[in-house]
């Protein structure tokens, strides 16, 4: 049986700053009537495994001279905190299939395998595909990512008046973000290559070039994105949170909204 550790958020979408966490999700690939290991004291491979996962976390999160090494977060796999640490291959494809909300569709568009068994990491690679190709729910996509943003700016901003959040203020990163899956997860069936790659930059090359979006929008996007990004690694790197003065990024925030509008107009 397999085990392999799939990367979700930032390290899944190939954008890993300062102060990241690592958002992972573990996987194994047991299947059939017979689930134990054939050591001397035989396990149950879901608890075997489960151990395994809880080894790992420890390592990567070890408290260093330098202060601890990583913060890990697994509430992004199936069912989430009420979940079991470890999911089979199997329960995971049926869960993105009958379970999944629109949000973990979203969170799946920026995964991706990163260690251990070839054949697992194949295997979910080749499902990720086919499940945000042929099992997003296209009928309520747009109501959900807008009722899910708008949700989002009004519980995690941490701005005051004069301020702007990089992250969750209006014309921020969270909203370029949002509009690359809205764009992303709508045409995804017609067009199976906007999925191949886990990251914005790519993704907003693949709308461009399928002509899905304006080669103009996905350039602007791309350098507003990455400025931001730039700025929140300065921020990061100096304990600074996500917060700027009101006078920064002006024209872009201002642009990235006027967007948005246009995107999500009523």
């Amino acid at each position: 049986a397999g085990f392999a550790i799939i990367a979700y958020g930032k390290l899944g979408g190939l954008e890993l700053g300062y102060g990241s966490d690592l958002d992972i999700v573990f996987l194994h690939g047991s299947h059939g009537a017979y689930q134990q290991t054939d050591g001397e004291l035989s396990l149950d491979n879901g608890r075997f495994f489960m151990r395994l996962a809880q080894r790992l976390i420890h390592f990567l999160s070890i408290q260093t001279t330098s202060g601890r090494l990583y913060e890990v977060d697994i509430r992004l796999r199936p069912s989430g905190e009420s979940g079991f640490m470890v999911t089979s291959l199997d329960a995971f494809k049926r869960y993105q299939r009958k379970e999944a909300w629109v949000w973990e569709h979203q969170a799946l568009l920026r995964s991706r395998s990163v260690a251990g068994s070839e054949r697992v990491c194949e295997a979910f690679e080749a499902d990720r595909r086919v499940v945000l190709t042929e099992h997003v729910e296209r009928a309520s996509l747009r109501q959900e990512v807008l009722r899910m943003r708008m949700r989002m700016r009004a519980e995690l901003t941490t701005s005051r008046e004069g301020q702007f959040d990089l992250k969750h203020d209006r014309g921020g990163l969270a909203d370029i973000e949002f509009l690359v899956d809205y764009w992303v997860l709508s045409n995804a069936a017609q067009t199976p290559a906007l999925v191949e790659f886990p990251d914005n930059v790519r993704q907003l090359e693949a709308l461009e070039i399928a002509k899905l979006v304006p080669a103009e929008h996905c350039q602007e996007l791309t350098r507003v994105y990455l400025l931001l990004r730039e700025r929140s690694h300065e921020l990061a790197l100096n304990d600074a949170g996500c917060i700027v003065d009101a006078s920064e990024f002006v024209d872009e925030r201002r642009w990235v909204g006027m967007l948005w509008d246009e995107v999500f107009a009523e």
